[in-house]
């Protein structure tokens, strides 16, 4: 072999070894970190007040103080979830702040509305897993309605929420309170004012049966899944700022 042909071999040879250092080199080398946008974590679960205990207060609770210029509006948490935002938006325009007791079997369908609720400064609490009768039950049946519910609250916000309100009653029975107690829950939340919306007798109807009881420490029931809520929500807080009534949630009218 020529001088020359032997340099070209050599040189040709050097070329290959690089080009295959190179590769080996290129698999082996770690991949870049991922950029901030992919490692941002999910965002952190709501969480939800656990119970409390009021001292002096009744284990039923119907109203809060009456020296204080606060209301609370509480809705019971099932339906058309559009409604149930459009609600929250008109509340939260208002710069009102509500109570959320929330169907267990609501919350299966519609989970995020847990977070929404919680994220609008708003209490949520429990209404049972099926708005069954919970009065008609025996007291093992009634604790697995409140339980059922609880357990959902618990998973999607961390506690089993501020407040349990029996379904299909104004009033607990003696048994429906002992079960809510073995739940987690210290009182259960009643009403002195009834909308009456769920009968759907009109938005003006609503409003003035909210207006014409009303009063400082008033505990109103609404609920989510009626249009004529929806309608009359924004007059009702126009009336009650007319009055000097701030409404607010019923952790806060009791506190």
């Amino acid at each position: 072999m020529k001088p020359t042909d032997r340099r070209g071999a050599l040189r040709a040879g050097a070329a290959v070894a690089v080009a295959g250092a190179l590769a080996t080199a290129c698999a082996t080398e770690p991949r870049p970190a991922p950029t901030t946008a992919a490692r941002r974590p999910a965002p952190a679960p709501a969480v939800a007040p656990a119970p409390r205990r009021f001292p002096g207060r009744p284990d039923e609770i119907a109203h809060g103080p009456r020296d204080r210029p606060r209301v609370a509006l509480t809705f019971h948490g099932q339906g058309d979830p559009a409604l149930a935002r459009t609600l929250l938006g008109q509340a939260e325009k208002a710069g009102a702040r509500v109570t959320v007791l929330a169907v267990g079997s609501w919350l299966d369908e519609h989970p995020d509305l847990a977070r929404r609720v919680l994220d609008g400064g708003h209490d949520l609490g429990n209404h049972t897993q099926h708005h069954v009768d919970v009065n008609a039950m025996t007291e093992a049946e009634a604790h697995a309605e409140i339980e059922a519910c609880a357990t959902r609250l618990r998973r999607l916000t961390g506690s089993i929420g501020s407040w349990f309100r029996p379904s299909r009653t104004r009033h607990a029975a003696p048994a429906v309170l002992s079960a809510a107690r073995r739940a987690g829950y210290p009182h259960v939340l009643s009403y002195d004012v009834d909308s009456l919306d769920f009968t759907s007798p009109g938005a003006p109807a609503v409003v003035r049966n909210v207006t014409g009881a009303v009063r400082a420490g008033s505990v109103v029931s609404l609920h989510f899944g009626y249009p004529d809520t929806a309608t009359a929500l924004p007059l009702l807080l126009a009336d009650l700022d007319r009055r000097g009534l701030r409404a607010v949630t019923t952790t806060e009218l009791l506190t």
